[in-house]
């Protein structure tokens, strides 16, 4: 078996525990209101790739953990993943009418619904954290992070600079604010709570955010060289919606070649970053190559 097929058979296991784990602390879809319930369902179970529970798993199993402690912090990974992915579909936002393949929430069950079920995972994510088995002062600290990396200062922020881009001729700056908050701070999170749950060093911690931030960033970069070349059957949305929007993305701002560049540097550099704890890092390190050579 060859080592991109162990990633993927460890990919695949890891988002089944996530999935199982998702579906115990979610109320059913046929309990009441049913409509908000089967709406939270509808997108979560629609195919996601569970790239940050994943990271968050193989983080904490990095530092020798081998318990379902972390599993909890996963899944609150992907409802705040889930929720973004709702909100950012709506016509006010990206009006975008297909995720993951299937119709957007709101095309399913309305704009109403949508943004309540949305409203609702950000709630759930918040709950489920709480529930994790660490000592008082670790879970506070969780909590607050996870509230600044998905706020007004994290993933909020990089949405609002994103909306706000659209049309206009931007920086370098504006656009990697844009990916670092809108994108990267939720991968860097999910690193980083694998790193302090699995009560780490503060130089392991370091080293461990510096990689988060890397592939990061390196995933929105992917992301917008998919908007360009990518087909919808793969991506499952529609390709083009970047250039047709005006969004401000690396192809825009330095060209799809560059943009190419910038990826494989940035693959290299996580690569380098998580060798440092040698064969134990195998599918961390696989992982930067499987995100930049991913087609959806």
């Amino acid at each position: 078996m060859t080592k991109m097929m162990r990633l993927k058979k460890d990919v695949k296991e890891k988002r089944e525990l996530v999935n199982i784990t998702i579906d115990r602390f979610l109320p059913r879809k046929d309990e009441y209101p049913k409509m908000v319930h089967k709406a939270i369902r509808y997108t979560l179970f629609a195919g996601g790739k569970r790239i940050r529970p994943y990271l968050a798993v193989t983080v904490y199993q990095l530092f020798g953990k081998i318990d379902k402690k972390i599993l909890p912090i996963a899944a609150a990974l992907e409802l705040i993943h889930t929720y973004s992915l709702i909100h950012d579909d709506l016509p006010d936002m990206d009006n975008d009418d297909y995720r993951r393949g299937k119709l957007a929430s709101h095309k399913i069950f309305g704009e109403d619904i949508a943004l309540l079920a949305g409203d609702a995972l950000i709630i759930e994510a918040f709950k489920i954290l709480n529930t994790v088995d660490v000592k008082s002062k670790t879970k506070i600290n969780l909590i607050k992070e996870f509230a600044e990396f998905t706020g007004d200062m994290g993933l909020i922020a990089g949405q609002a600079v994103d909306i706000e881009s659209e049309e206009k001729s931007v920086s370098r700056k504006t656009v990697d604010f844009i990916h670092q908050n809108k994108t990267a701070k939720l991968i860097t999170a999910a690193v980083r709570f694998g790193a302090i749950l699995a009560d780490t060093s503060e130089e392991d911690l370091r080293r461990i955010t510096e990689f988060g931030e890397t592939i990061g960033l390196l995933f929105q970069i992917v992301d917008d060289i998919l908007d360009v070349e990518g087909s919808k059957q793969k991506l499952g949305k529609r390709p083009g919606f970047d250039a047709v929007h005006g969004k401000a993305t690396y192809p825009k701002i330095f060209g799809l070649e560059n943009a190419k560049a910038k990826a494989e540097e940035l693959k290299n550099k996580a690569q380098t970053i998580i060798s440092f704890y040698g064969s134990k890092a195998e599918f961390l390190k696989k992982i930067c190559t499987y995100i930049t050579t991913r087609e959806f």
